[in-house]
């Protein structure tokens, strides 16, 4: 999973988007957009883990 796009409007919640087909997905402030960006990490160093 990575992440395709991910945007701050002006009312403070983050817009993020998986892929450019995928629905957008709002995240509640700055500390949901950090615990979104450690998943993916997590889930990328997972992957490479197995493949090793």
């Amino acid at each position: 999973m990575f992440l395709h796009a991910a945007v701050l409007p002006p009312h403070g919640q983050w817009l993020v988007q998986h892929r450019p087909a995928s629905p957008v997905q709002l995240l509640d402030g700055p500390a949901a957009m950090v615990d979104f960006a450690a998943d993916i990490q997590h889930r990328i160093r997972t992957r490479r883990n197995r493949i090793r």
